[in-house]
């Protein structure tokens, strides 16, 4: 499912057309883009957990070449699947 199957699906599950649809998903788009930012975390009950991963700095290797070379630390978002929408999918 895309962005615009997925706006067509809360249309049509809210009664709302669909530029409203628009809205409200960018809107909650914009809040869970924000939210992990400011160092908080966003969980929707039923569905999972967006979150901040921080990552250490670490040594790698290049493939080509075989040289080390280091990683900076870095950050990242992770997503945890709640039980109802793991359940869901069995």
């Amino acid at each position: 499912m895309n962005k615009s199957e997925l706006i067509d699906a809360v249309a049509k599950g809210a009664n709302l057309s669909k530029a409203a649809a628009s809205r409200a998903l960018d809107a909650a788009i914009g809040a869970v883009t924000t939210s992990p930012k400011k160092g908080g975390k966003v969980t929707l009950v039923g569905f999972g957990t967006f979150a901040v991963s921080k990552r250490a700095a670490r040594s790698g290797r290049n493939s080509q070449t075989g040289a080390a070379i280091k990683i900076k630390a870095s950050k990242g978002v992770k997503f945890r699947a709640e039980k109802a929408l793991k359940d869901s999918i069995k």
